[in-house]
């Protein structure tokens, strides 16, 4: 073998070598990546979660048009994980929490397991579910600071993620005062889960979210006002008694 044949077949392993090397590599960050997300989550590969929906006001068993934007948002996040979902009602769910990953959508005025889980699990916030047009109609409370919806200018919404106990799977909360502010929070959370994964890890979290003029931008524009995470899990203040 001469000196060129030997230079090529060396050459040819050596780029043989580095291919693999470089294809081992991607493939060892990709899947990091992966359980990272994963554990995020709460899905493991092939486990089963749960898509909890709201009603658009005054129709029955209806969903609204943003709501179901949020929903496909939620599915492409679930479908990376190689997980599988299964759609429900927010009245037809009468199970527990913690075995199976929860992704709730909308607000309590139109998700009864929404307002269950503002009781149980983030019982600093709280929301005026009144139907009457009041002026602070859909305000959320939060540590006693008091956030009021002006509707397409500035709205906001709460993404938490909560766990009931070591082990146990998370339950997402997205809590919007309206229907294109659920969908900003999925939106966000999309984009920013590893930040969020790296920041706060498999534990609890509570973010305040403001959405910025969404008669121009949609649920694009989006600002994190807070992470309230404290105020949202401390007990709510209780009213005085009355004096007899």
């Amino acid at each position: 073998m001469n000196d060129d044949v030997r230079n090529i077949v060396l050459g040819v392993v050596a780029a043989g070598i580095s291919g693999a090397l470089g294809w081992l590599t991607r493939t060892y960050l990709w899947k990091r990546r992966l359980r990272r997300k994963q554990a995020f989550f709460g899905l493991p590969t092939h486990s089963e979660c749960l898509l909890v929906v709201n009603r658009d006001a005054g129709k029955e068993g209806a969903v609204h048009r943003f709501d179901v934007f949020a929903l496909l948002e939620l599915a492409s996040l679930i479908k990376d994980c190689g997980a599988h979902a299964r759609i429900v009602q927010h009245d037809a769910t009468q199970q527990g929490f913690g075995v199976r990953t929860e992704f709730c959508l909308g607000g309590p005025y139109s998700n009864r397991r929404m307002a269950a889980h503002l009781s149980a699990l983030l019982p600093g916030v709280t929301m005026n579910v009144d139907t009457e047009p009041v002026p602070d109609r859909g305000a959320f409370t939060i540590g006693g600071e008091r956030y009021l919806v002006e509707g397409g200018v500035t709205e906001y919404v709460i993404l938490a993620r909560v766990t009931a106990g070591q082990g146990q799977r998370p339950v997402f909360l997205f809590c919007g005062q309206r229907a294109i502010t659920n969908q900003a929070a999925t939106r966000y959370l999309a984009r920013n889960h590893e930040k969020l994964a790296r920041k706060h890890g498999d534990g609890t979290f509570c973010l305040l979210l403001k959405v910025v003029n969404s008669l121009a931008y949609g649920p694009d524009v989006v600002e994190v006002v807070a992470d309230v995470t404290r105020a949202a899990l401390a007990p709510a203040p209780t009213a005085p008694a009355a004096a007899p």
